[in-house]
């Protein structure tokens, strides 16, 4: 297969990642005129609503098979449909039926639920499972609802602290300067935000005792503190 890709919008690090088989394109045209399989895979706004319209659909061959699996509306349906009622294109295939094309015998749809399938659910379970262990045992944050994602891996230090706090300002200066205080190095640190609470982790070169984590936990604006052991 030959696969072209039209990205107006590619980030250096993305076009760096591309396969050499997909042939870069420039104009979106070039697609809807070469391509016998043409798939979309752009957000819902104004500036791609309907991008799939009467004007497209005619560059296309007889023979092309349009999969819409993003979002209903980039596709103009009134133009789909009379694309397909009058066989300028062979197949649309969506995930967002509705009634109009649903009844049409040349379109494809199927359930929205691609990310339900029997291999995926599995998938998720076992996801869920390693994060929440790399929580528990390390620290490490990873596609959290509501907390920023934070991650320095296993722990090099003696033990490890991680505070969540509220993202005020000077709250980095005021952890450093505890520690600093009670004599105890730290070894590595990381600090990470979102919205309106922090999250920071640090190795530290001793182990800290109860009495100074209640310190740490005093601090105004500390909401949690977990010590892990480390090495």
């Amino acid at each position: 297969m030959d696969v072209y890709g039209y990205d107006p919008f590619i980030a250096v690090d993305a076009a760096w990642k591309l396969s050499r088989s997909v042939t870069h394109i420039k104009d979106v045209d070039e697609i809807y005129q070469n391509c016998d399989y043409i798939t979309i895979h752009v957000p819902l706004m104004d500036s791609t609503r309907g991008m799939i319209g009467a004007e497209a659909l005619a560059m296309m061959k007889p023979t092309a098979v349009v999969l819409n699996l993003a979002r209903g509306p980039l596709v103009d349906e009134k133009a789909m449909v009379e694309a397909l009622r009058t066989n300028r294109i062979r197949k649309y295939v969506v995930d967002f039926p509705t009634p109009d094309i649903a009844s049409l015998k040349n379109a494809i749809v199927i359930p929205h639920l691609g990310a339900s399938t029997e291999e995926s659910e599995d998938n998720c379970a076992v996801m869920a499972v390693r994060e929440l262990r790399d929580y528990l045992e390390n620290g490490n944050i990873h596609n959290s609802v509501n907390f920023p994602n934070c991650d320095m891996g296993v722990c090099r230090g003696a033990m490890r602290v991680t505070v969540i706090h509220r993202n005020i300002p000077n709250m980095l200066t005021k952890f450093t300067a505890a520690f600093g205080d009670l004599g105890i190095n730290i070894e590595r640190m990381a600090n990470e935000t979102r919205g309106d609470y922090g999250y920071m982790m640090m190795d530290l070169s001793h182990v800290a005792g109860q009495e100074e984590i209640e310190k740490i936990r005093g601090i105004e604006g500390v909401l949690r503190v977990r010590a892990l052991s480390g090495r």
